[in-house]
């Protein structure tokens, strides 16, 4: 995830730094569920549950938009840079961290207490995706949303391939967790549809699903920092592929917005 100053670059009007390529259609999906969420109940401030949030990378962004964030993280190190980080943003009052994981969440936070909760980066590594997903969904209140954001299969496949490793992106294809190997560092990868899956067997209805990362991973970093207007151009590139079906296929990330109904 990238620093809070590259995910408010699209807000301010700056330049866009490399790392925004990776976060820009996340915040452009979940700013937009956020304000309306506030414009249906009405409220300035919303209670966001951001589960695994580590040292804030959208947890400070969302506290900067007025709302208060409760950052679950099992890390200590995490929690620490989350508090020095939120200090140093000005949002100290907003945002709150908890030792703790998505499985025990109801030992550290209220269930049914959240307008919205972040599920970023968490389902590859639980030993139950599913119960990961219920869990979020039973913290949100009637009408809450659920942005969910996890690792794809087929951009790890696609990335294995072109560094010549095909023996690697095969093994993927055909592994049940989408691992390509032992030494593998991320245990678990997903289909849209597998996500969409959970998302729907969670009792939410799906709001919209994006790829994230489609090109940028690929596209070699000398050509993006070198060439006038490039990194510019591949952020419009991404956004512009980022809701196409045929896309999600390919992307390194996934991400599905839920919307719970009363």
């Amino acid at each position: 995830m990238s620093d809070p100053s590259a995910v408010f670059a699209r807000e301010t009007s700056t330049r866009p730094s490399r790392a925004s390529l990776r976060t820009a259609v996340v915040w452009d999906v979940l700013k937009d569920a956020l304000d309306r969420r506030a414009e249906a109940t009405g409220k300035d401030s919303l209670d966001v549950l951001d589960t695994g949030g580590g040292s804030g990378n959208f947890a400070v962004p969302v506290a900067r938009l007025g709302h208060r964030v409760t950052v679950v993280d099992p890390s200590p190190n995490a929690l620490f840079a989350l508090e020095r980080r939120t200090a140093e943003a000005g949002v100290a009052d907003l945002v709150t961290g908890v030792q703790g994981d998505i499985r025990g969440l109801f030992d550290v936070v209220e269930r049914g207490g959240y307008d919205a909760v972040l599920c970023h980066g968490v389902l590859e590594y639980v030993d139950d995706p599913a119960e990961g997903v219920a869990n979020a969904v039973a913290a949100l209140r009637p009408e809450g949303a659920l942005s969910l954001l996890a690792a794809g299969l087929g951009g790890a496949v696609l990335a294995r391939a072109l560094a010549g490793h095909f023996n690697e992106a095969r093994h993927a294809l055909g592994d049940p967790d989408g691992r390509w190997g032992d030494h593998d560092p991320v245990p678990r990868r997903f289909t849209a549809e597998q996500l969409t899956g959970l998302v729907a067997g969670a009792g939410l209805e799906v709001g919209a699903v994006h790829g994230v990362r489609i090109f940028a991973d690929l596209v070699p970093g000398v050509l993006v920092d070198t060439e006038p207007g490039a990194l510019e151009a591949l952020l419009k590139l991404e956004e512009a592929a980022a809701e196409l079906a045929s896309f999600h296929a390919v992307a390194t990330q996934l991400h599905v917005l839920g919307e719970k109904h009363a």
